[in-house]
């Protein structure tokens, strides 16, 4: 008998496979049958079907595995520009472009200034001087990787793609010239280098839900953590007095003032500095719309109409330094609701010892902790906070903010709701791109 229907018999009758060679033989026609019953069904959660590269940027790459981003490959991008949330999609468009090539990001550098044209006079500043580098890696583990230039080994040169622009580069010549490089011989370069157009005016290929998914990882750094800190305790302070003024209100006629709640505050990100009601009108005549521009007076008696809102409640303009000097914005508002600003709160120091992107950051951290915040919908930087309180809410299990008195409630006072109040403002998450986000629509309808 040969060695062969020799090992067959033994492993049929279930006899013990004492010879090596037969365990030897055993394990060979083990891995076979896996190979050719298993690779199949593999390939379809996350291999890469090379007739189907279509979905290559929605690989399966495991959100827990260690070594789901190549840690040897890396992605270079342009420095990143512009304002604070226009920058964190720059980031988070970077991020996902890496992805899809399986490649380690390198850290990016960030703009600190804010210069639209003058690009030589942007001041640049370290992804890690903003937000926590190892907070975000840990985050994002497997999901997205971010590395720092001391990673590199410099075993082969640097491939730099260019970027196309103009008209004629679609979403779709863009895809397929990110496709060619998830090939040899550009996947065998150690770095590839993007050289053109900041990485905020890329066409975008990634659903909303996986931008929500980087943002989520980044955590600012301890000292502008803590400066955000100092300005929600002064919002905080300005609701304990009023508190304890009705709290002592109360004690003269016998109430128990000890059962009083704290008082809530809202952030109202408040738009209407000349710059932007340019923009805006320009926004609305290009778009045939009329829900982009506010007045104050608008703002003013919409957040005052919010369904819920009873007074008292303090309420935190977050407005440009223009707007500081202008005591208008803070009259006109109902009985019950106090406003207060930097200069008011007595913060304005803090914010005058970093550049322009550090103060957004500490605002965006004051807005996104508040009770209830109001913002515009076709503003990037309200429309960042609707969608991070948004996934706040998901990760609490609530899925519509209509008809219930919820966590974390964002809403849009350029929309008109209810009660002529501000539109209950709740991110899609299944848009397709970001691109919504830009133009107001990505909100949920009660």
């Amino acid at each position: 008998m040969g060695l062969a229907s020799n090992c067959k018999h033994q492993i049929l009758f279930g006899r013990n496979l004492n010879s090596i060679t037969c365990k030897g033989l055993a394990l060979i026609v083990i891995a076979l049958f896996l190979g050719v019953v298993l690779l199949p069904l593999l390939s379809g959660y996350g291999g890469i079907d090379k007739n189907n590269l279509d979905l290559v940027y929605s690989r399966s790459l495991s959100l827990d595995s260690d070594n789901g981003i190549r840690k040897d490959k890396f992605l270079e991008v342009p420095q990143i520009v512009w304002g604070l949330n226009n920058q964190k999609i720059a980031f988070a468009r970077a991020c996902l472009t890496a992805r899809m090539l399986n490649r380690t990001l390198l850290m990016p550098s960030f703009s600190a200034s804010l210069f639209y044209k003058e690009i030589d006079r942007l001041q640049p500043i370290s992804f890690d001087k903003v937000f926590q580098f190892d907070r975000f890696d840990s985050l994002c583990n497997g999901f997205v990787q971010l590395g720092s230039f001391s990673d590199l080994r410099n075993q082969t040169g640097v491939f730099e793609l260019q970027k196309g622009s103009g008209r004629k580069w679609t979403a779709e010549r863009d895809l397929d010239q990110l496709k060619q490089f998830i090939k040899d011989p550009f996947d065998g370069y150690e770095v590839i280098r993007i050289v053109g157009k900041n990485p905020f005016l890329w066409h975008d290929h990634w659903p909303v839900k996986d931008y929500a998914r980087v943002f989520e990882c980044l955590v600012l750094v301890e000292e502008i953590a803590e400066e955000a800190d100092r300005v929600v305790s002064k919002i905080r302070e300005v609701g304990k007095k009023i508190s304890s003024k009705i709290g002592s209100a109360q004690s003269d006629f016998g109430s128990d003032s000890s059962l009083l709640e704290p008082v809530p505050y809202v952030a109202v990100h408040m738009r209407i500095e000349i710059d932007w009601m340019i923009h805006c009108k320009k926004l609305e005549r290009k778009l045939n719309v009329s829900e982009i521009c506010s007045s104050r007076q608008e703002i003013v008696e919409r957040v005052g109409n919010i369904a819920g809102l009873k007074g008292p409640a303090v309420v935190y303009l977050a407005v440009a330094d223009s707007l500081l000097e202008d005591s208008s914005i803070l009259t006109g508002w109902k009985d019950g609701l106090v406003p207060v600003e930097k200069n008011k709160l007595g913060v304005d120091a803090i914010y005058k010892k970093y550049p322009y992107l550090i103060q957004s950051a500490i605002d965006y951290e004051v807005c996104s902790k508040a009770d209830v915040f109001v913002g515009n919908s076709f503003s990037t930087f309200s429309s960042l906070l609707a969608l991070e309180r948004t996934q706040k809410m998901i990760r609490m299990g609530v899925t519509s903010s209509c008809g219930a008195d919820v966590r974390w409630p964002s809403y849009a006072y350029n929309i008109l709701g209810e009660s002529n109040g501000p539109h209950k403002w709740m991110t899609n998450m299944s848009d397709s791109s970001l691109k919504a986000i830009s133009y107001g629509s990505n909100i949920i309808s009660c």
